[in-house]
């Protein structure tokens, strides 16, 4: 479903990056324990991190424990601030990025895109980390950016309809 509050981009793209190497329904079945381990997602409160942080995220057992998706996440709140104190909103600048609206596929869904693989650099001069173009693709999906759902889905002509606000 589309999804247009800049925090909520932020917090799916970093569950994608958690995501990496991994079965997708690793993460759905540990979401709570990821919003509890990392503040809800609050940016403000994840930059805020350091070592002791990082060593009781390493030992939580209801997240996964890997230092270098924990760091990402929390360089990647550091880098969602430093876009917010220079004037950009991470959200418009993503649905700028995006065109304004879903990307209706009809094809069969892709891994990456030349889309993604914008984003991907775009993020990355920005200082985020796990965001390569087929993570960031399936989070285009995950959060409506493209619209990749199957022509006889009940939510397909709803994510066609979705604006930016």
């Amino acid at each position: 479903m589309p999804e247009f509050d800049s925090t909520s981009l932020w917090a799916n793209l970093m569950l994608e990056g958690f995501q990496a190497g991994l079965a997708w329904i690793t993460v759905l079945r540990k979401r709570d324990a990821f919003r509890e381990a990392f503040q809800q997602f609050d940016p403000e409160r994840v930059a805020l991190f350091g070592e002791k942080e990082v060593a009781t995220l390493l030992n939580n057992g209801g997240i996964i424990r890997s230092r270098a998706k924990i760091q990402a996440t929390i360089d990647g709140a550091r880098s969602f601030l430093a876009m917010r104190e220079a004037g950009v909103d991470f959200s418009r600048w993503v649905w700028d990025l995006a065109g304004g609206k879903p990307i209706q596929n009809t094809a069969p869904a892709p891994t990456t895109s030349p889309l993604a693989a914008t984003f991907s650099k775009g993020l990355k001069g920005r200082g985020f980390k796990f965001v390569g173009p087929v993570i960031v693709y399936a989070w285009m999906q995950a959060v409506g950016i493209t619209n990749d759902h199957a022509p006889d889905c009940f939510r397909r002509e709803f994510c066609r309809n979705a604006l930016v606000s």
